[in-house]
């Protein structure tokens, strides 16, 4: 019943949504397209759009574009990125804090987290819940694993249940959890199975989203 209630929400909830930011949206994409080249959504060739849902199951995120074009590839081989490279692949969040990748209108939509707000259509299409766990990239699961034994229960717990635009950890501190915490929230979550725990969550998002805590 729980999974079927939360459908049923974010069915509804992803429209009406849609609807009510609409000119936040309209306003974002110009923007991206009158200050830097290239598309306004993150190009579907990029890496990064490929996250683990529920299962394990790969889809392809949606996100406004925050960063230069094919950033998932000028990052290895860039000199000038290789210092952000670098502390993405040392540090606990898997976010450089400095990232020289990302555009002038991205860092003010990453604070405010108004990159996120196409992964609406991932929510009405089924990948995604407006709440849930983070939407990890298959690589990164692997990587911080390694780095933060141990976590591999929570992992499996975690992916029991859709990830979401918003959940447990994003109004938690963001970026400023490891992964070894963050995870932890995830599986608590995943467990819990509450639509009163959900709403708690989504009454902390518009705070997390205008103050942009936590945020890189």
């Amino acid at each position: 019943m729980y999974e079927i209630v939360k459908r049923i929400i974010d069915i509804f909830g992803s429209v009406f949504l849609a609807i009510v930011f609409s000119p936040v949206l309209l306003i974002t994409a110009i923007l991206i397209r009158l200050t830097s080249a290239g598309p306004i959504l993150v190009e579907k060739t990029n890496r990064h759009m490929k996250r683990m849902g529920k299962g394990g199951k790969i889809f392809r995120l949606y996100k406004f574009r925050s960063m230069v074009v094919k950033a998932d590839v000028l990052e290895k081989v860039k000199p000038e990125y290789r210092e952000a490279y670098l502390e993405k692949h040392s540090g606990g969040s898997y976010k450089p804090k400095n990232d020289p990748r990302i555009t002038a209108v991205g860092k003010f939509i990453r604070k405010h987290s108004i990159d996120e707000m196409p992964q609406l259509l991932n929510v009405f299409r089924g990948d995604m819940s407006i709440v849930g766990p983070r939407p990890y990239l298959p690589e990164e699961l692997e990587e911080q694993q390694r780095k933060f034994s141990g976590t591999g229960k929570y992992v499996t717990q975690m992916l029991s249940v859709k990830p979401g635009i918003t959940g447990f950890w994003q109004v938690s501190g963001r970026s400023e959890v490891n992964f070894d915490k963050r995870v932890k929230m995830d599986a608590f979550y995943a467990q819990k199975k509450s639509l009163i725990f959900d709403f708690l969550i989504m009454l902390k998002t518009p705070w997390m989203m205008l103050s942009g805590k936590g945020a890189v």
